[in-house]
Parts: structure tokens; C-alpha cells; sequence
């Protein structure tokens, strides 16, 4: 729903300390899935614009670093009105704000009129957004979206190829954060549906080479996996880490 509760100061402190006590970073949110900055539909235009400010101010509170957004659907417009219109209204959105969270533009499935399937269209983003507002803009890649939007992220020279080509078009140290999901569907299919790791079409073999990936080795993996189960996330968790340390020899 669009309608955000306040967070409590009380809640804020004891959670800031927590963070400290524990060194944990960065934090990272993800916005609320219903903004849509590309559209041009007044209602869903307005209350996108609120809500993402309101997502700034939130992570600004709590102290979280980088703030996730989905580039949103241009359905209606062209691609380059739906370009214009998500600029637009990031900066109107981020208009007087504090300045301390980064925005980090996520990579999609490019399934009909979804912006930001491809490289190219978030570095465009980028570029045109550094003209309209001083918000500080990376990068999130989510490893089922690059499968499903066409890229091979399962064997070695796809896995290779592909952050070789995120470092020509993005620059490797923009993309701040990697979504870590496995894919209920395969290449190319433009369908986004997140499985467990290791149970999709990228596969163990695919997250190994993904996480000992010398451009990827430092960057913070965070799960967007189902929780079917009690325990789902922590086995998908402890997935990860055996893999980060199992190098391949295929």
C-alpha cells in the first residue's frame, strides 16, 4: 500500500546501536514496489513521487546507506518519455531532501515496458538524472533479473562476459549491491520469479562462479529468496558462503 508509517525515535536508537555494536553495513532498503516514477498517470505519478520521498526520508532516519529502486514501467509513453519521466520524477521526489543515501538503480527483467533490462538503460538513467538532481545514484544488479533479461550468468564465460560488460557501461564501482536470487525461469524468458539458491536455472555451479568473480569478491550480496519454509533464509544464506569459498575447476 502506499501509506508509510513514521519510525519511531525510540526504535531508530536502539536499532543504530545495534547496528554499531554489531558492524553491520551497509544497510541497504528496498522501496516500496508500487512506485512507478516512469509513469505519467497523475494518481500513480503523484503518489510515486510521495512515497519515494518518503522511502529517502525513512532511510535517511535510520541511517541506512543506499536506498533500492526498481526504474519502473513507461506503458503508454516511448521509451525515451518513460526515461524522462523517471528523472523527472526522482528529482522531483528527492527535491530539499538530506542527501546522505544513495539511490541505487536496479536492473529488471525488461519485460514489456519495464526500463532498466539492460545496461545501457540504466547508465542513461544515471547520466540523465546527474542533470536534474546532486542525488548520489549506483547500481543494484539482481542476479535473477540478469539471467532472465538474457544475459548467461551460469557458466564461466557468460558469467565473465557479462561483468566485464557491466564494468564497460556501468563502471563496476557503481553497482553497489548484488540481489543474490536463483530463477524459477530460464534465459532470456523475461519472467521474474526468484528461487532458493542453487534451485533455479542459474544453479550452484552458476552463484560459484558469481560469487568468486574477482569484480564481485568485495561487493555485498544480499537474498531476495522465497521463505516456504522456517529456516529458508538462513539455508539459502549458508548456501552462499559454502559457495564463495568452493572454487570450481570447470
Amino acid at each position: 500500500m502506499w501509506r508509510a508509517s513514521v519510525p519511531d525515535p525510540i526504535d531508530v536508537a536502539r536499532f543504530r546501536k545495534v547496528r554499531t555494536d554489531s558492524d553491520l553495513k551497509p544497510l541497504v532498503i528496498h522501496s516500496n514496489y508500487l512506485v512507478n516514477l516512469a509513469s505519467l498517470e497523475p494518481e500513480v505519478r503523484a503518489n510515486s513521487i510521495a512515497s519515494f520521498r518518503g522511502e529517502m526520508e525513512r532511510a535517511a532516519t535510520i541511517g541506512a546507506e543506499f536506498l533500492v529502486l526498481h526504474p519502473g514501467n513507461y506503458k503508454g509513453q516511448s521509451r525515451d518519455e518513460g526515461l524522462a519521466a523517471f528523472v523527472l520524477g526522482l528529482a522531483d521526489s528527492a527535491r530539499g531532501l538530506n542527501r546522505s543515501v544513495t539511490v541505487l538503480l536496479e536492473n529488471t527483467v525488461g519485460a514489456g515496458c519495464q526500463l532498466g533490462g539492460n545496461f545501457e538503460e540504466l547508465r542513461a538513467l544515471r547520466e540523465l538524472a546527474a542533470g536534474e538532481t546532486d542525488l548520489r545514484i549506483g547500481y543494484c544488479l539482481d542476479t535473477c533479473h540478469l539471467l532472465a533479461s538474457g544475459f548467461d550468468v551460469v557458466s564461466e564465460d557468460g558469467v565473465n562476459a557479462t561483468f566485464a560488460h557491466a564494468d564497460r557501461i556501468l563502471g563496476i564501482r557503481h553497482v553497489r549491491v548484488i540481489h543474490a536470487n536463483d530463477s524459477k525461469s530460464p534465459c532470456n524468458s523475461h519472467i521474474d520469479r526468484h528461487a532458493n539458491i542453487g534451485e533455479g536455472f542459474i544453479g550452484e555451479e552458476g552463484f560459484r562462479r558469481i560469487l568468486n568473480h574477482p569484480l564481485l569478491r568485495r561487493k555485498p550480496f544480499i537474498l531476495e529468496t522465497p521463505v516456504d519454509e522456517e529456516g529458508d533464509d538462513r539455508r539459502n544464506l549458508e548456501k552462499l558462503k559454502a559457495l564463495s569459498l568452493k572454487f570450481s575447476s570447470s
